[in-house]
């Protein structure tokens, strides 16, 4: 075998690696979204986050999912990953049932949470594609985006203590903004090869997914509530 025989065979073996990375995660994806909707539900049915303060709610937030995504993480080269991940979008569920409560007792409710589901599915399958089939180069946008992370992060703790219904607007705004570019960033990693792990990639995935829907929450919440 020659030297171009060669590089068309690693090229063609590492198209075939990319495409099971990325047909793998998208259904990974599809199964953690079933534990998301049982914790919510559940945490719903229980009423868990009754009379309990943000701040101490946001603690055990923080806690529970940085907890669960260590443990994700150490474990993703192994079975045990895939339960982790299990476990922590089942936490994440419930930890939804908090913003999911306070829309269900708008008028509109139920509407706001269509729109905001039909919106975090639009966003995904545009970004998605675009990055599946653009020529550009989006890991420019990384370091960046991480940044911008960490701001949102800042602000929504201080708007803790704040409260402040337009501050609430400017972080979820900025939240769409911020995690619809993640999703752009992170599935076109995986196409080019630069994330090889299905369950790493799936938890970077679920995350942007988990952050629009509740931005689109609050957004929609706001704006569009008849109270």
């Amino acid at each position: 075998m020659n030297n171009y025989e060669q590089y068309s065979t690693g090229q063609a073996n590492g198209a075939v690696v990319r495409n099971r990375v990325l047909r793998n995660t998208y259904t990974l994806l599809a199964i953690s979204m079933v534990p998301t909707v049982l914790g919510a539900l559940l945490a719903l049915k229980l009423n868990l986050f009754a009379g309990l303060s943000p701040l101490i709610s946001t603690v055990v937030f923080f806690v529970g999912a940085f907890g669960l995504m260590f443990m994700v993480e150490k474990n993703k080269n192994s079975a045990a990953g895939v339960g982790f991940l299990m476990l922590f979008t089942f936490f994440m569920g419930v930890m939804l049932s908090r913003i999911l409560a306070a829309v269900l007792s708008l008028s509109n409710g139920g509407d706001i949470i269509t729109m905001a589901f039909g919106g975090t599915a639009v966003i995904f399958a545009v970004m998605a594609s675009i990055a599946s089939t653009s020529k550009r180069d989006f890991s420019f946008l990384g370091k960046a985006l991480f940044t911008g992370v960490i701001v949102v992060i800042l602000a929504a703790i201080a708007n803790i203590f704040l409260a402040m219904p337009a501050l609430t607007l400017a972080i979820a705004a900025a939240a769409t903004v911020i995690f619809s570019l993640f999703i752009l960033y992170d599935v076109q990693r995986i196409v080019n090869g630069g994330e090889t792990n299905y369950i790493s990639a799936t938890l970077s995935l679920y995350l942007n997914i988990y952050n629009i829907f509740t931005s689109l929450l609050q957004l929609f919440g706001i704006m569009g509530s008849d109270d």
